[in-house]
């Protein structure tokens, strides 16, 4: 389990913090909260009051989102950090890499939404903002 308020360094992008962390941040008006899971996921799975939506791959055949640069821009105002949240902390890294590319100081969320897949191959049992209790709804 992470330490719940301590940035982990990564290559590439700001930093990888804890859901509690990130949470802490977007409560402050410290930071951003960009959901870079697809619309299908947020809809079925749930989603996070105040994030804005920014997908990274679409649905269905999860390509590239040719907007993502643009959108993204616009949801994080200048000077602003951004953390990115994904399904288990693996596209939010790629979409964390890209921002930082765009000169957004951007932080990966650890164990993303649903957390890391457990040994019945099942995902929001280990770890994840949900698991962890933080806000949510469907």
């Amino acid at each position: 389990m992470s330490n719940t308020t301590q940035i982990q360094p990564a290559a590439g992008y700001a930093g990888d913090v804890p859901p509690e962390l990130a949470w802490q941040w977007l409560q402050a008006g410290e930071a951003v909260l960009v959901d870079v899971r697809t619309d299908a996921e947020r809809e079925w799975v749930g989603k996070v009051p105040g994030a804005v939506a920014v997908a990274w791959k679409q649905w269905p055949g999860m390509a590239a989102n040719p907007n993502f640069d643009a959108e993204l821009r616009a949801a994080v105002p200048e000077g602003r950090k951004v953390v990115l949240l994904c399904r288990s902390g693996v596209r939010s890294v790629a979409a964390a890499q890209r921002a930082a590319g765009l000169g957004i100081e951007a932080y990966n969320i650890l164990e993303g939404f649903e957390g890391d897949v457990d040994a019945s191959g099942q995902r929001g049992r280990l770890g994840g903002w949900r698991k962890r209790g933080l806000p949510w709804h469907q």
